[in-house]
């Protein structure tokens, strides 16, 4: 069974209880790493200056705890982006089978769509 690395965890430990609810049931059949939870300001605005991010200050990783996660099927494979839709599938169902509302950046308005996307942010998930 895949376990979180104590790197994953302490990134987890930084986010609202829900998304570590979510997580912490993926984790048990989906081999996963945390990247980011919560970020300060100037980490928000580096991002957005290397335009990772639309928000250049105050988004949903700076709350403390983050309402925000950042995570993507390990080992890590940034060109296979197969492998991430279907990674944010598992997260989505998980999600809906705890009856937690999230939004993922591959699919920002929720409708399915994946063609109708301006950004792309597919590790990042957050709470609605």
């Amino acid at each position: 069974m895949p376990k979180f690395s104590k790197t994953s965890l302490a990134k987890l430990d930084t986010c609202h209880p829900d998304l570590q609810r979510i997580f912490n049931e993926v984790i048990k059949t989906y081999d996963c790493s945390i990247l980011e939870g919560h970020r300060s300001n100037e980490r928000q605005k580096e991002l957005y200056h290397q335009g990772k991010s639309k928000i250049k200050s105050g988004g949903k990783h700076n709350s403390l705890p983050s309402a925000a996660v950042d995570a993507a099927p390990y080992p890590i494979d940034w060109n296979d982006k197969n492998r991430f839709y279907h990674f944010a599938g598992r997260v989505q169902a998980v999600a809906l089978m705890l009856d937690i509302k999230i939004r993922w950046g591959g699919d920002w308005n929720g409708d399915n769509n994946l063609k109708n996307q301006t950004f792309f942010d597919l590790p990042h998930f957050e709470l609605i």
